[in-house]
């Protein structure tokens, strides 16, 4: 069983964790924790001022020079943990203001909006060992701790333990959120200090270099104070861990949990602007049916679009990316109106979203609807779109629904005909669309199974292809001629 945190014969007050050590070490700091014991090992729970933690922490990396307990660190991942948490440390502002009775000016939602609103803010709790400890932080070279009492019932609420400069909190898991908040912390003081958004270094804000207006000023120094004030990281802190528990500590957090399916992930999710664009526009104004469950057989479709599905193809339509990850309102709004266009034909085309949509037109296969979202991208958002853009844009859209979208319309199966039949289709100038087929590459696309096409599973070597063969079909000009 654990060691119990009072000693047999113990009087309250001035205790370490189980004899509670009559000495410290200077230049300690006080903290209010909580004390549990983690499937039987005892631990911290503490909150922390989100600006005080990296000072003292540290990466769990390098045990002089020994074997690694950490993976290296991803700077793009931790920067898009840095605009979370500086979107977090706003609308902690906010709250703030509402708990003091005070105005929220309309300048704090206009902030958030640029970063990308979302309903609700919070970190999950970091995981740290202090090393140079006994194991549970007791007995000789300890915690000095005090137990905070309930004054009315004499039990103990908490805590309060002792913590020097050599108890560094080395974060076994939550690097990415250490360094994001230095980099959150940054961005703020930058901001501050040279009245500016940074155009180099802590980039958090898409205007760089912008001039920072007095009404945003008050809220960075009001998300300032929040953060070495108001706002707090949780902290679990286990004690006296050796490299070989850290290691299997950071395995078990990392690796012994199940990721959670796209979809619903998706469908929770309130932040990113292109999931929101799909959950109000889509499925919101045009109707667009949205499901979570894709059904193994075609026969039982029922011409909804499975969500991770719509997230893809509208990352493409927006972006001309596979994910949705980095998009930001000050991005994605401006672009909407295009692509809620396109979505609004393409619910034109005939027995899309119906039932057993899959078997009655290829337009319900996602891969298809990437090729048209590609199509929109490249007419609409890209930096060598041509000249008439706009007006073939709109030939594309005037056009689609009047495709073949049947499931034996030949076009599909190009890449199975011989050329005899191609030209007995009438698809002898499609091959000035399409990559140059050169003998050896792999140009199977999919293939007819019975009555129906069905397109591969590699979509990002298939909707590029699928993409010439509509721009033929649509009367659009060849995307290999352009480039030439």
């Amino acid at each position: 069983m654990p060691t119990p945190i009072v000693s047999g014969g113990a009087t309250r007050g001035g205790q370490s964790l189980d004899s509670l050590l009559d000495s410290g070490d200077v230049n300690e700091t006080a903290f209010n924790v909580f004390i549990g014991h983690n499937l039987g090992h005892r631990v911290f729970t503490m909150s922390i001022p989100f600006r005080k933690f990296k000072e003292i922490s540290a990466v769990a990396n390098d045990r002089e020079a020994g074997p690694l307990a950490q993976r290296p660190l991803n700077e793009e991942h931790a920067k898009k943990l840095a605009v979370y948490m500086v979107k977090g440390l706003i609308s902690a502002a906010k709250m703030r203001r509402i708990a003091a009775n005070h105005p929220v000016p309309e300048i704090f939602d206009e902030l958030i909006q640029v970063l990308g609103k979302q309903p609700y803010f919070s970190l999950q709790p970091l995981v740290c060992n202090i090393r140079n400890v006994p194991p549970g932080g007791s007995g000789e070279g300890g915690i000095r701790g005090d137990r905070n009492e309930d004054k009315k019932t004499g039990e103990t609420a908490s805590f309060k333990v002792f913590l020097s400069e050599r108890h560094t909190l080395w974060v076994v898991d939550g690097q990415h959120r250490r360094h994001a908040a230095d980099m959150a912390m940054t961005f703020l003081e930058t901001v501050r200090k040279e009245g500016k958004y940074p155009g180099k270094g802590a980039v958090l804000f898409p205007e760089k270099g912008k001039p920072v207006s007095e009404a945003e000023m008050l809220v960075w120094n009001e998300a300032y104070e929040a953060a070495r004030q108001f706002a707090t990281l949780t902290v679990e802190v286990h004690l006296g861990l050796d490299i070989e528990q850290e290691r299997q500590l950071f395995h078990d957090l990392n690796r012994l949990g199940k990721k959670v399916d796209a979809s619903l992930a998706f469908q929770f999710d309130g932040s990113n602007p292109i999931t929101l664009f799909i959950k109000d526009k889509l499925s919101g104004e045009l109707g667009i049916a949205l499901t979570d469950h894709e059904p193994k057989d075609w026969s039982q479709d029922t011409g909804a679009i499975l969500l991770k599905d719509a997230v893809a193809i509208n990352a493409i339509a927006f972006l001309n990316k596979g994910n949705v990850s980095g998009a930001t309102p000050a991005v994605i709004e401006p672009r909407e109106q295009v692509v809620i266009d396109l979505w609004s034909r393409i619910n034109e085309i005939p027995d899309f979203g119906s039932h057993q949509a899959k078997e009655k037109t290829v337009a319900a296969q996602p891969v298809v609807l990437k090729a048209m979202a590609k199509i929109a991208y490249d007419l609409n958002f890209s930096n060598r779109r041509p000249e008439n853009s706009d007006e073939l844009f709109q030939q594309f859209l005037e056009r689609l629904p009047s495709v073949d979208f049947s499931h034996e319309n030949p076009i599909w199966n190009y890449y199975g005909l011989t050329q005899g039949k191609r030209l007995g289709a009438g698809l002898d100038g499609l091959a000035d669309y399409l990559p140059e087929e050169v003998p050896g590459v792999n140009r199977d696309i999919g293939s007819m199974q019975g009555d129906f096409m069905r397109f591969g599973a590699k979509h990002n070597d298939i909707f590029p292809i699928l993409g010439d063969m509509l721009r033929w079909a649509t009367g659009l000009p060849s995307r290999r001629a352009s480039a030439d």
